[in-house]
């Protein structure tokens, strides 16, 4: 892998995954959600949107009327996976906090990184090319549903264990996303009919693949780190051929 892209660290481990739901969300964004498909091949995105689900009170979240057969995932140790479906199609989420809790984070969106072609072609929608518009990418991992889709992620990933890096898993932030000066925005969840006042989904703010309204965002969505890599690079490829013309 290229040296701007990950830090050589391995799956994050389950530490990462066990404090308090709203926390662990808003430390999820920017870090790597990878998945290792059956022929070994490596597909990726960075979090961008996240929404979190609590345990006891919050109707809106799939533990509220305690454990069962469908949502007995979400009940397990932090940092397993609870995926479920709806409209046929999967939506992924991190367990949090600890064994017997019931609370996850649902991962909204991603800003697809490594096998772009794959993931069009698991999403079923034409190939993009390197410098892929902000449409096509929204297309492809731009809500919960098309990421799952396009990372090739179903109900054989329920209860998974995140931390052992064989099928799924998720790693710190890549080099060039520390190295690039974002912000998080705080909103009520959407898409859901119950609690819908409380303020439990963040994401980067102004990011061009964030799902939702562009008013949600400080200046509407208007770049993604891919955009700002190519920057980062150019500006390097500048300054060392003015280094060598001095």
């Amino acid at each position: 892998m290229n040296d701007d892209l990950s830090p050589a660290t391995g799956p994050l481990g389950g530490h990462f995954y066990a404090g308090p739901t709203s926390e662990v969300a808003q430390r999820l964004l920017g870090k790597l959600l990878v998945r290792r498909l059956s022929n070994g091949q490596r597909l990726s995105g960075i979090i961008v949107e996240v929404e979190a689900y609590l345990s006891g009170d919050d109707p809106a979240s799939h533990s509220s009327r305690g454990p069962g057969r469908r949502n007995a995932s979400m009940f397990l140790a932090a940092g397993r996976l609870y995926v479920y479906s709806i409209h046929n199609r999967f939506c992924l989420n991190v367990v949090t906090e600890g064994d017997g809790i019931g609370s996850a984070v649902l991962i909204r969106a991603l800003e697809p990184l490594e096998g772009l072609e794959q993931q069009s072609l698991l999403r079923g929608v034409a190939s993009l090319p390197g410098a892929s518009t902000s449409a096509q990418l929204r297309s492809l991992t731009t809500g919960p549903g098309r990421l799952c889709q396009a990372l090739g992620v179903d109900k054989s990933l329920d209860g998974v264990e995140l931390t052992t890096g064989n099928s799924i898993w998720l790693e710190a932030a890549p080099n060039f996303v520390n190295s690039i000066e974002w912000s998080v925005q705080t909103t009520p969840r959407i898409g859901i009919s119950q609690a819908q006042e409380l303020p439990l989904r963040w994401f980067i703010d102004g990011h061009q693949l964030v799902s939702g309204c562009a008013r949600d965002h400080t200046r509407g969505r208007h770049w993604r780190f891919a955009l700002c890599r190519r920057s980062l690079r150019e500006r390097s490829v500048a300054k060392t051929k003015q280094t060598r013309v001095n």
